[in-house]
């Protein structure tokens, strides 16, 4: 593929945008460890990241690690993490992470996309959270934001999670992935919300085909 395409510089410039008004791009999660960020990330699915983290400190009190996780209880765990929804099916998943760690990986988290979806209740978008913001890989992480974003600045034309990683992947240098995930990340949540975008005033106004359309 040729490099500096029109579509590419059309994304470069989004970009170069957003770090003007997103200048801090981090995740918002709460975490001490690889550990504690990959189960927190499991329970922020159908979740918002304040909800998480009002819960983790208990959680991650009485089990930091995954060896104490794999040994709780799993009604106890149930009771403390209930708020983020989905409670049984998380509770059963991050008891199988913590196995699946302390089985395979000796307690550790792996630090590669391949081994990292093999846990249970670990996608992509969770593996490429943690390789992107615990060991520093370059990671696109694509979540409800960052799909709706793509498409509405028509950086990619697919519903699909993991096509969407594949667009942004080759129009975006592979520098940039992760701070720039978490950048389109912010702005949907922030400013161009799914119901009532706020477009007056968005500093990718005059770039946004859908904006322009309407």
């Amino acid at each position: 593929m040729k490099k500096n395409t029109k579509a590419q510089a059309r994304a470069a410039e989004i970009i170069r945008r957003l770090e003007r008004s997103i200048p801090k791009a981090d995740t918002a999660l709460n975490h001490d460890s690889p550990f504690q960020l990959l189960i927190a990330t499991i329970l922020s699915a159908q979740c918002t990241d304040v909800r998480v983290n009002q819960v983790t400190p208990v959680l991650f009190k009485r089990y930091p690690g995954p060896v104490e996780m794999l040994q709780a209880d799993p009604d106890r765990l149930s009771s403390i993490i209930h708020s983020t929804g989905f409670y049984k099916n998380k509770t059963k998943n991050v008891i199988a992470c913590a196995r699946r760690l302390v089985d395979v990986f000796d307690g550790h988290v792996p630090e590669n996309l391949e081994d990292l979806i093999t846990l249970p209740g670990v996608g992509r978008k969770t593996a490429n959270v943690v390789l992107g913001t615990v060991f520093h890989r370059q990671a696109i992480v694509v979540d409800t934001h960052v799909r709706r974003i793509a498409r509405r600045l028509r950086l990619s034309s697919s519903n699909d999670p993991t096509q969407i990683e594949i667009d942004l992947n080759r129009l975006l240098e592979q520098k940039i992935w992760t701070s720039a995930a978490h950048r389109l990340l912010l702005h949907g949540r922030h400013v161009c919300k799914s119901r009532k975008p706020l477009c007056e005033g968005c500093t990718l106004f005059d770039l946004c085909p859908e904006r322009q359309e309407n």
